[in-house]
């Protein structure tokens, strides 16, 4: 059963942002409802708990990890990835 997931990211910077991360999101059988509040970084959707974990992997591995669950060179590593799908975000969209 679908239920309401919460995830609060870093690194969610604009429109380009939002279109990478609800089309990576996307292609996790069973998420829905994809929105994402730019200002607070926060992602809600619709999916299976059982998913949870798979969500998070997708975000960390697009560049927008959950807040304070990487620290150091991981944390510049995210932001790098995070920029290159904020580009490919804003071509594609």
């Amino acid at each position: 059963m679908n239920t309401t997931l919460t995830f609060d990211v870093e690194n969610i910077k604009c429109g380009g942002c939002e279109n990478s991360i609800r089309k990576g999101l996307s292609s996790i059988a069973g998420v829905s409802e994809v929105q994402i509040d730019r200002e607070q970084q926060r992602i809600t959707l619709l999916a299976n708990e059982a998913e949870r974990s798979a969500i998070a992997d997708k975000l960390r591995s697009m560049g927008y990890p959950e807040q304070g669950s990487v620290t150091g060179f991981q944390s510049g590593l995210a932001q790098a990835k995070s920029m290159v799908s904020c580009a490919i975000g804003k071509v594609s969209a």
